[in-house]
């Protein structure tokens, strides 16, 4: 299949990358980039070769949002096509897929990550910056509110202090500040931002699959319930990967003092 504004590479090793592709436009966001990231992101799913993604943008930004040209142009639209505001008509589609999807993805921030773009990067599991980014929550400055999960991934991430700082300011962050408040885990120079990103993809990738999956999984659903909620549910993802082949082969492998052969197919 052929993507207009993404670049989706095969899997290798488990690993999967897409690469946001309008860097004449800061990769920024619009409807045929929308449809294909839900695209390849179904595609590699449904892929049983793929363990991890990788997201990334081409040239010097990670992604600037929603493109401002095509906002103002919706913005020009008649009065009742302007009922549905536009980031659930571009973004908020594509942030929900990144959050449900079986795949841990990790956002390799290359360059700027701003508004939407930053929410698309909040959206993935782990977050990789060059020394180079810039991360902002830049939606107050257009005159909105966060309006592609910031205002739910933030506090989660930085506290409900600096949340409301980056979110009411619109103020930059520079790669070393956006470590310090834990809005990304590491930062590396720029040009061993793609090696760093393959080696922890990789690492994750080597784990069994339908514990990488259910891992994910009860992270995520971990938000929203109290421990004993949580528990329970851990307690029935546990229950299903007992019966698995992986686990016996850990459990043996770990006995035994060497490294386990795990399935790499999904089972059923």
């Amino acid at each position: 299949m052929d993507y207009e504004t993404i670049i989706l590479s095969q899997p290798a090793d488990g690993v999967a990358r897409i690469v946001l592709n309008r860097p004449e436009r800061g990769n920024g966001v619009v409807p045929e980039m929308a449809a294909d990231l839900i695209a390849g992101l179904n595609k590699l799913e449904a892929d049983t070769d793929v363990r991890v993604l990788i997201l990334t943008g081409a040239g010097k930004q990670f992604c600037a949002g929603a493109d401002l040209y095509e906002f103002r142009k919706y913005l020009a639209e008649t009065h009742a096509a302007a009922q549905e505001p536009y980031n659930a008509r571009v973004l908020w589609p594509v942030t929900q897929k990144l959050v449900s999807s079986r795949l841990p993805v990790i956002a390799a921030i290359n360059g700027g990550a701003t508004a939407g773009g930053l929410d698309l990067a909040l959206a993935c599991d782990i977050r990789i910056a060059s020394s180079l980014a810039k991360m902002g929550e830049t939606y107050i400055k257009l005159g909105l509110n966060p309006g592609n999960g910031g205002t739910y991934f933030l506090p989660r991430l930085v506290g409900s202090g600096m949340a409301a700082e980056m979110a009411l300011t619109g103020d930059i962050v520079d790669a070393e500040r956006a470590l310090a408040i834990g809005l990304v885990n590491r930062v590396v120079e720029p040009e061993a931002l793609d090696g760093e990103a393959v080696a922890l993809a990789a690492r994750i990738a080597s784990r069994p699959r339908l514990a990488i999956e259910a891992t994910k999984q009860q992270l995520r659903q971990s938000w929203h319930m109290d421990l004993a909620g949580s528990m329970n549910a851990s307690f029935w993802a546990v229950a299903a990967l007992t019966y698995s082949d992986d686990l016996r082969e850990g459990v043996d492998a770990a006995i035994e003092k060497r490294e386990p052969v795990y399935n790499r197919k999904r089972e059923t």
